[in-house]
C-alpha cells in the first residue's frame, strides 16, 4: 500500500477544498477527455462536454461522406479545440480551422492544436461572424456550439456559473439565438454548394432554429436527437 508524503497530502487537501467549492474536476487536473483526445483546459476556456461528442460525430460523418478529395472543415467558436481536433485526427485528408474570439480561450486552443493536431489543423483568433473570408465558397462542413443562453438567464450549476467563461455561455440576446443568426449567415458564405452545417443548441430551441435556418435559405434542415433522446443538434445543407 502506497503512503503519500507531505507534499502529496497537501496537494490532495488542496484539490478536496477546491472541489468542495465546486471548481470543476477538469480545472484541478488540467485536462478534459473528449472522444479520442486529452485536451488541456483551465480558467478562461469552456470545459468540453460529453454531449458535444454527438454534434462532433455528425460533422465527422458529413466530412466522410463528402465527395471532396481534400475536404475543409471550420469549427466556429472552437474553445479548447475539442470538435476541431476530433475532426482533424479522425478524418484522413481533412484540413480544419478552429476559430475562437476569446484571447484567453484561444491560448488553450493554440496549445492543444500544437500538441495534438496534425499539420492540417489551424487555430485562428477571430470573430465567427466574419472569420476566414479567404475560404468563402470552399468549405465542406461548418460546425459550431455557440452560446445559446438568453441574456439574463443564470445557470444554476455552480461549476458553470462560477468557472466557465461568460463569453462561452451568453451573448444570444433575448431569445438566445443572436449568435446563431450570425453563424448561419457566415456559414452560408463559407460553405460550398452541398456543404453541411452542424449546430449544437439548447434542447428547447430546435423548432425556432429550424424556422430561422429555413428563413435564411438553408436546405434539408434536420433536427437530431442525441443518445438521451433530446433534440440538441440541427444540420442543414447549403
Amino acid at each position: 500500500m502506497a503512503v503519500l508524503d507531505q507534499k502529496q497530502l497537501a496537494k490532495v487537501a488542496d484539490f478536496v477544498e477546491r472541489r468542495k467549492n465546486r471548481e470543476p474536476l477538469q480545472h484541478l487536473t488540467g485536462r478534459s477527455l473528449f472522444r479520442q483526445l486529452t485536451l488541456a483546459v483551465g480558467p478562461g476556456v469552456f470545459v468540453p462536454r460529453r454531449e458535444t461528442e454527438f454534434v462532433t460525430q455528425l460533422a465527422i460523418d458529413a466530412l466522410r461522406a463528402s465527395d471532396s478529395a481534400a475536404p475543409i472543415a471550420v469549427d466556429l467558436g472552437t474553445g479548447a479545440g475539442a470538435i476541431a481536433l476530433s475532426m482533424a485526427t479522425e478524418v484522413p485528408g481533412v484540413t480544419v480551422y478552429g476559430v475562437e474570439i476569446s484571447p484567453e480561450a484561444f491560448e488553450w486552443a493554440r496549445h492543444n492544436f500544437e500538441t495534438i493536431a496534425p499539420l492540417n489543423a489551424y487555430a485562428v483568433l477571430g470573430d465567427m461572424a466574419d472569420a476566414l473570408p479567404e475560404l468563402d465558397g470552399g468549405v465542406d462542413v461548418v460546425v459550431a456550439c455557440p452560446p445559446f443562453q438568453p441574456d439574463g438567464v443564470e445557470s444554476v450549476t455552480p461549476e458553470v456559473r462560477l468557472f466557465d467563461p461568460p463569453v462561452a455561455l451568453f451573448g444570444g440576446g433575448s431569445d438566445g439565438l443572436d449568435l446563431v443568426r450570425a453563424l448561419s449567415q457566415r456559414a452560408l458564405r463559407l460553405l460550398r454548394p452541398g456543404g453541411t452545417l452542424a449546430l449544437e443548441h439548447g434542447v428547447s430551441q430546435s423548432d425556432r432554429i429550424s424556422t430561422l435556418l429555413h428563413g435564411h435559405g438553408w436546405r434539408t434542415v434536420t433536427s437530431h436527437r442525441d443518445p438521451r433522446g433530446r433534440e440538441r443538434v440541427t444540420t442543414a445543407r447549403r
